[in-house]
């Protein structure tokens, strides 16, 4: 019965990670790289559709982003999102397909997006947490139906605070190379 709950939490956890890092992967860095822009929303036909499933994303140089529409209708929508978007990026269109250039990051916008990044962060280090409240409220639910003794509840908790520290630690091993990614010139 313990060991269902551990691993509950660890499958919580390994999903709050997994959320953080597409999260990081759309935040800019001095490179290109499809992932900034392939999770942006484009109104298409009324509905708001991902910007992976309308084009190719590719990256011809390290400083810019070509976005090739399967269908050329949906350009300007794809011009329209890409400068609504909090990417700070201006579209060069063709008629055929969208350059994206990415300016070198001023010292003051790196600044700005590990602020961005530590918000992140915490975020999922809250969401650690809140897995770990969860299973621990799960267990204490277990010693009161008398489905595991009080030494069980201890050993439980230590266990799961274990788990918990381990994903916070693999949380904060990624925002520093995040954070190493976006201060790098």
């Amino acid at each position: 019965m313990l060991k269902d709950v551990y691993k509950e939490a660890e499958a919580r956890m390994k999903g709050a990670i997994q959320a953080l890092e597409e999260d990081l992967s759309g935040i800019r860095t001095g490179r290109a790289t499809p992932a900034l822009v392939e999770r942006l929303l484009v109104e298409y036909y009324g509905t708001p559709t991902p910007l992976i499933q309308l084009a190719s994303i590719s990256v011809p140089d390290p400083r810019a982003l070509l976005i090739r529409p399967f269908d050329a209708s949906s350009l300007k929508a794809i011009e329209r999102a890409i400068l609504a978007s909090e990417l700070g990026l201006n579209p060069n269109n063709d008629g055929k397909a969208i350059r994206l250039n990415l300016p070198p990051l001023t010292q003051e916008r790196r600044q700005e997006l590990v602020k961005v990044v530590n918000n992140r962060l915490e975020e999922a280090r809250v969401a650690a947490r809140n897995v770990r409240r969860d299973s621990i409220r799960d267990l204490r639910e277990f010693e009161q139906e008398k489905l595991i003794s009080e030494d069980d509840l201890k050993r439980g908790e230590d266990e799961l605070q274990k788990i918990t520290d381990r994903y916070i630690d693999e949380i904060n091993a990624t925002g520093e190379r995040k954070e190493k990614e976006i201060l790098e010139f």
